[in-house]
């Protein structure tokens, strides 16, 4: 039997004959893993998370004419938008407002990208259903009580241009579309005293000419790639001048930064604890067993030899320890991540050794006293039985 093989056997051999004590220290470690385990992969994984929720909250950047002859169009927005990343883009929502009429009374209609506006507004309630072909309107809760408008009704939508607009265009009658009600828009907000159709809707009625107005956008991004994003299309595309909404922006750093706080504070604290309970199982281990340490000395054993038995005790237990801790803390993960952002994480393959690593690094801090004292034991003290 090799030197080393005859080691492990020993401390295996040695951790069975105390294996309360040790299943206790086991425990402890097991534990500190788990939740180092855990919160670790939340502490990464939030960021993602948080900016999923944040995204439900509406758009965080939007783009604006950078001045009032500004060639403001989709193809710039197209531009603007193939600068940020396609893994962090959650929707473009194009805005260009004009009036109409509806029953003879002058209302704001709104053209929009449909999908897009699901993607940038998912607070929206929509009672009923969102246009998804030509000649269906959404309606905003305010116009449709003013207006008297319900589900399933149709009428006719008319251009409010002024005579000079028709002489412009070569006509002197006003463009009409036949709109059927499908969505009543419910917010709260200003979004209730709007209209919404197509994009190709509204330039059917009002022409191909006009600018956009705003482009709503949600990007699941940090505050400063978010920053960075505006400095790079604010270069890049004169046209449009990008702003941060700072309400959302600012919001989600805040909370971001203090829950990131929270982990690793909690993170410490068990490990801590973890290393007082390792600490002080292994006291009582060395002190169990100081008989045994003061025979070995006195047949010549060094303090060496002790110190490297008690030591491979506790990293042992570390090593195990950190094996179950990662994969319950995979488990206790998932758990809080399905029940707190109805979503789940992936795996992350290298937590698995820096659970392990940490587990033995913290096995080994909480040993050093215990194995100091282990190594000051007077043999001809002990075996006399004072």
């Amino acid at each position: 039997m090799t030197k080393r093989k005859f080691f492990l056997k020993m401390i295996a051999t040695s951790l069975m004959r105390r294996r309360s004590r040790m299943l206790v220290a086991l425990l402890a470690i097991a534990v500190g893993a788990t939740i180092l385990s855990g919160l670790v992969t939340i502490y990464y994984d939030v960021p993602r998370q948080m900016g999923a929720q944040f995204r439900n909250y509406g758009a965080n950047m939007i783009f604006l004419a950078s001045s009032n002859d500004a060639n403001f169009t989709m193809e710039k927005v197209e531009q603007a938008t193939a600068l940020i990343d396609d893994g962090e883009l959650v929707g473009v929502a194009p805005f260009r407002y004009e009036s109409v009429l509806i029953h003879e009374q002058p209302i704001v209609a709104a053209g929009t990208n449909m999908e897009g506006a699901k993607a940038t507004s998912p607070y929206w309630y929509i009672n009923g259903e969102w246009p998804d072909e030509r000649g269906e309107i959404l309606i905003g809760e305010d116009e449709a009580t003013y207006l008297g408008l319900k589900l399933g009704d149709r009428f006719t939508m008319t251009y409010a241009a002024d005579e000079g607009q028709l002489a412009e265009n070569g006509t002197t009658q006003a463009a009409t579309l036949d709109m059927t009600v499908v969505g009543i828009l419910e917010t709260g907000g200003s979004e209730e005293e709007y209209v919404y159709i197509s994009m190709e809707d509204l330039e059917a009625l009002a022409g191909t000419e006009g600018d956009l107005d705003v482009v709503e956008l949600s990007v699941s991004a940090t505050q400063a790639q978010l920053s960075a994003y505006v400095d790079a299309i604010s270069q890049r595309v004169p046209e449009i001048a990008p702003r941060l909404v700072k309400r959302v922006t600012e919001s989600e750093s805040t909370v971001l930064t203090k829950l990131q706080a929270l982990v690793f504070l909690v993170t410490a604290v068990v490990l801590v604890l973890t290393m007082i309970c390792v600490a002080t199982t292994m006291t009582a281990v060395v002190t169990e067993r100081r008989r045994e340490i003061g025979l070995r000395k006195a047949l010549g054993a060094s303090d060496r030899s002790i110190i490297g038995e008690f030591m491979g005790e506790g990293l042992l237990l570390g090593g195990i320890g950190g094996l179950i801790g990662s994969g319950l803390g995979f488990a206790f993960a998932q758990a809080v991540s399905v029940n707190v952002f109805s979503s789940s994480i992936t795996f992350q393959a290298w937590l698995l050794p820096l659970t392990v690593i940490v587990s033995i690094l913290v096995t080994g801090l909480a040993c050093l006293l215990p194995v100091r004292s282990a190594t000051e034991v007077d043999p001809a003290l002990v075996l006399k039985g004072e």
